[in-house]
């Protein structure tokens, strides 16, 4: 009877040594037990993503940028003295003698815009953004009074009037009137004073610098009567509210010289002024080259007789 016994004790004991104890499991750290959170990968950059010029390697295994120990000092937001001179500086880009004799492309210029058709005789006419800006806004307020305003004529670069000109001076194209100079006028001075009744020098437009406009009609007669007289005094009466002002006034003791009167040529004169004082100072008769009968730019005193022969109210 006792060796029974003993084996079945010697039985049991070796039973509990092998089976695990709950104990054990329960004195586990929890951290064993606790659910492991997943380390988040980086997202890897695809190559639509990175610039041209980004090295292939890095598109595979990025390296995570360390977490810098302090944060980065904020950048100090500028001053108003700094903004002042940012806008000082924009004044030498409109005022070098490249911009005012018209030596640059309007269409890639960053000042300029171009002007949306349906204001402009023809497309794909610019002018200087603020210009355009207070066009509109002069527009507008013409058509509550029941009054079109129509561009037909805007920025003209120094290629441009160029061919305008040489174009009247060669007969290609007659002046008002009918005349061909090629045929009667055989003067070269006599023949420059005629077209600078109405059309510039290159180079000493005022079409160059993207302020001045011709609107509506390109005779002083339609603005006599009808639609032309009533748009005409409108402009007259409210335009300078805008900034806008008629530069070729009637010919008289304020303004002795210059070109004709044009009743559809207005500037915006906020800008035209800065530029103008400018071309004052820097602009010489011997500048004006580069075009048939430019040699006669001294002797005419082109500067002061046209470019400065201007409604005085401009000036």
């Amino acid at each position: 009877m006792q060796k029974p016994i003993l084996a079945f004790l010697i039985f049991l004991i070796l039973g509990c040594q092998s089976k695990p104890s709950n104990h054990a499991a329960d004195t586990t750290p929890a951290a064993v037990n606790a659910p492991q959170l997943a380390q988040k990968t980086p997202p890897q950059p695809s190559a639509d993503s990175l610039p041209l010029d980004t090295p292939p390697e890095t598109i595979t295994n990025p390296t995570p940028k360390p977490i810098p120990s302090t944060p980065p000092k904020s950048t100090p937001a500028p001053s108003h003295k700094k903004t002042v001179s940012k806008r000082q500086n924009n004044y030498p880009k409109m005022t070098s003698k490249k911009y005012i004799t018209g030596r640059f492309n309007q269409r890639k210029h960053p000042d300029f815009v171009r002007l949306d058709d349906r204001y402009c005789a023809y497309p794909d006419m610019y002018l200087r953004k603020e210009v355009y800006a207070a066009f509109l806004k002069m527009r507008n307020a013409a058509q509550k009074d029941h009054i079109r305003l129509t561009i037909r004529s805007a920025t003209r670069n120094f290629f441009t009037q160029k061919r305008i000109w040489e174009n009247k001076w060669t007969g290609k194209r007659n002046l008002a009137g009918g005349e061909n100079l090629a045929k009667t006028t055989k003067s070269p001075l006599l023949r420059a004073k005629k077209i600078l009744r109405y059309s510039s020098m290159p180079g000493s437009s005022r079409h160059h610098w993207g302020t001045d406009i011709d609107l509506n009609d390109l005779a002083n007669s339609y603005f006599e009567s009808g639609k032309g007289y009533k748009m005409y005094q409108w402009m007259l009466k409210n335009a300078h509210q805008y900034g806008f002002y008629q530069v070729y006034t009637a010919k008289g003791p304020k303004r002795p010289v210059g070109y004709n009167e044009e009743r559809w040529h207005w500037t915006y004169l906020p800008t035209s002024k800065i530029i103008l004082r400018q071309a004052k100072k820097i602009l010489k008769d011997e500048d004006f080259t580069g075009f048939l009968g430019s040699q006669t730019a001294p002797q005419i005193h082109i500067v002061q007789n046209y470019v400065l022969g201007i409604n005085p109210e401009c000036l």
